[in-house]
């Protein structure tokens, strides 16, 4: 035990509390000095670099942001004017039943001779170009739309993938999922 207590007990050539400690005070001045040299290196070469990236990579993000905003109003606009376009073909479609009520009305007038089942028959003719007229209107305004979301996709992502994936992924996110 007593010479336990004795490497702590301090001689006369040991005054210092750093040479006590077993610590080189030349030592930790040079590691000070290669330090604030460490320091100033990477102040001066390293961190305006890293600061470039991180500027270049904030850009990007706030131009990816702006893009994907304007594709938002750009494919607002696009729904909008599909609306407008189903609401045109439902009164054309309701016009063109009208009409055909109306023909199919007067030439049943005008056709009695000819008998029931001939009024029918133009009728169900009517109505069958109606629904194809109606099926052929959708369809085109789907492609359409199928376009408008392929390019707004594109102006999102910034590139395009192959035309069946994207038709398939378009369809999808349509809810076909033909």
């Amino acid at each position: 035990m007593a010479s336990f207590f004795a490497q702590f007990a301090s001689t006369e050539a040991e005054t210092d509390i750093l040479t006590g400690l077993g610590i080189k005070w030349e030592l930790v001045v040079f590691q000070i000095i290669a330090f604030l040299l460490l320091v100033f290196v990477l102040s001066k070469w390293i961190f305006p670099i890293f600061f470039k990236i991180i500027d270049k990579r904030q850009e990007a993000i706030e131009a990816s942001n702006k893009a994907a905003v304007e594709a938002s109003k750009h494919a607002e606009k696009a729904q909008a004017e599909i609306d407008q376009l189903l609401k045109v073909a439902r009164t054309e479609a309701k016009e063109i039943v009208t009409t055909a009520k109306d023909e199919a009305t007067v030439m049943v007038r005008d056709a009695e001779a000819k008998g029931k089942a001939s009024a029918e028959h133009i009728v169900a003719e009517a109505r069958g170009t109606i629904a194809k007229e109606v099926v052929a209107a959708k369809k085109a305004l789907h492609n359409e739309t199928i376009e408008l979301v392929a390019l707004a996709t594109e102006k999102v992502v910034g590139e395009t993938v192959d035309a069946k994936v994207d038709t398939k992924v378009i369809k999808s996110a349509l809810g076909d999922g033909k």
